[in-house]
Parts: C-alpha cells; structure tokens; sequence
C-alpha cells in the first residue's frame, strides 16, 4: 500500500497526563530545505504499508506491522540550534496512531534496552524559542524511538556525535544539514516483548558541498559479539529476556547499500555519495574509530 494520512482516533491513555496537543498543525520535514529536493525515505516495494507523521521540522515514516518507525527525516538549522532547551524526558504516544500500533514503555521496562531516539533530540530543536521548545517535545514520541543496547561505548559515541561533525563540516554553507535516519527492519530480528529488536540503524546525510549536493552514509551495529556466531547467540537468549545485543561498532557505508539493506529510496543521493563505491570490498564499510576516518570527498 502506498503512505497513507495518519487515520483518526482518540488519544491513548498516558501516564502522568494526556497532552492537550493533537499534532495536527505540524507541517514536518521539508524535502527542498537544502535547496535540492531531497525527499522522504520511502519503501520500495507498494506492499509495505506506511503512515506519514509529521512532526516539527522532522517525519516519521511509520510501519504499524513493526510498531517502528521505516525512516526518519529532519531538517537541521545549524546556525539557529537552541542548546538550552532542557531535555522533557516523557514519553508519549503519538495520539494520530492508536497506542497497540506503537511500541511503547512496556517494550523497555525492566531490562537492559534504552528507548534510542532516531531523530536525535537537538536536531530539530531550533528556530524561536516557542518552537524550539515545541520540537524538544515532538522528539519524545514513542513514534521516534527504537530498542538499543543501554552499552555506552566509543562506537556509539561517534554515533551521536555524527551530526554535530557533519554541521562543522556544512560551516560555509550556513550549516545546513538533511539527516535521514531509521533502523534496518530485517525479518529475522529476534522478537522481544511483541516487538521485533532491530539489530542494526542508519543514518543518510544530505548537506550542499562546493554548491551541489553531497550525502554520507552510516551504519550503526548492535547485533551480538561478531566473534561468535550470530544466529546461535540469538537462539541462546534466555525466553522472555531481550536478545543479547553486542557493542555498537559504527561504519561508513556506501548511500546504496543502505538503499539495499533497508529497501528503501533514496531519490538522488546514491548518486551524490562521497564515499566511493569502487572501493575493494573489505573498505568497502568503513568501520570508524574517529571522525577522521570519514571519507568526505568522492
């Protein structure tokens, strides 16, 4: 099926108070923000049924058969970025969804997964102050997160400092930034709680470079320890206890293989990517153990 509008349904139940907002005015990610149309991750394939959620300067593309989010798209500001605004730290529903669609606070209580946010909280949080705050909030929408590993380790880290060196590296061209992100939905992801735990994310950057269009891609890995045989540490996990998920070891990738592994489309950034294609196959994931790893020119 193709992406469909949110359907109508009345807000679910939420702790510690519904929120008066219906999210109904939110306008979300704008495919012309960097100039050239850069437009929203969608499947390839018609059957997948997803629904469109905008939020403010950010999309969700939602796939209700996963309770996850297929792709996300934000805009980022870089010159306009509000660092102050204090982090809300409540999750909601999103109420243009019904609540058994979503996976919520029952998928992360108790155990060792943290709710990853796809979109990260600063990126969209820019613009006035009323604004900015309004953005802080629509980042903590169970709509906008996916399971992870609660490790904390150097792979992660250059994960969520990505766009931050990435903005640095937009500085002249007022630090514009179009940040695509959404976990690797694979059918064989280990189920957990009637959720299926993504093994793997990624994330696609568009910014302007010498004038023309430029795109970066990434992968972030948590599937278990690459030493031992994967499906057997999965088969091994204790029923009713989330998978074992391994460190997070982040690579730089070729935009199409991320087009491959998530069945998605890209537009024209598989053709603007910086990191070449041509590269022997064991660079041809460029695992990262700093930013200067990254390769920046094509």
């Amino acid at each position: 099926m193709k992406p469909t509008d949110p359907p109508p349904s009345p807000p679910p139940p939420r702790a510690g108070g519904p929120r008066r907002d219906s999210l109904a005015d939110r306008t979300g990610y704008d495919e012309a923000f960097l100039g050239p149309v850069v437009p929203l991750p969608l499947p390839a394939r018609a059957s997948v049924e997803t629904v469109i959620l905008p939020y403010t300067h950010f999309t969700v593309v939602f796939r209700p058969d996963r309770r996850l989010a297929a792709s996300t798209a934000v805009c980022i500001e870089g010159g306009q970025l509000a660092e102050d605004v204090p982090r809300d730290d409540v999750w909601e529903f999103d109420p243009r969804l019904p609540a058994e669609q979503q996976a919520g606070n029952d998928i992360y209580r108790n155990n060792s997964l943290d709710r990853g946010h796809l979109v990260r909280r600063l990126d969209p949080v820019w613009g006035p102050a009323a604004v900015a705050s309004r953005a802080n909030t629509d980042t903590f929408h169970y709509t906008n997160a996916a399971p992870q590993s609660d490790v904390f380790n150097q792979g992660k880290q250059i994960w969520q400092g990505l766009e931050n060196y990435l903005l640095d590296h937009a500085a002249e061209f007022d630090r514009k930034l179009t940040v695509l992100t959404g976990p690797v939905l694979h059918d064989s992801d280990p189920p957990y709680r009637g959720v299926q735990v993504p093994l793997r994310f990624w994330k696609v950057a568009a910014f302007m470079q010498d004038g023309a269009l430029a795109a970066t891609a990434y992968v972030l890995d948590q599937s278990p320890d690459l030493s031992r045989d994967a499906e057997r540490a999965l088969a091994g996990a204790t029923a009713g206890a989330p998978p074992p998920l391994g460190p997070f070891r982040t690579y730089q990738v070729p935009v199409s293989d991320v087009a491959e592994i998530t069945e998605l489309e890209f537009g024209p950034l598989p053709d603007v990517d910086l990191m070449p294609v041509s590269r022997a196959p064991e660079d041809r994931w460029r695992r990262l153990e700093s930013y200067t790893d990254i390769v920046m020119q094509g």
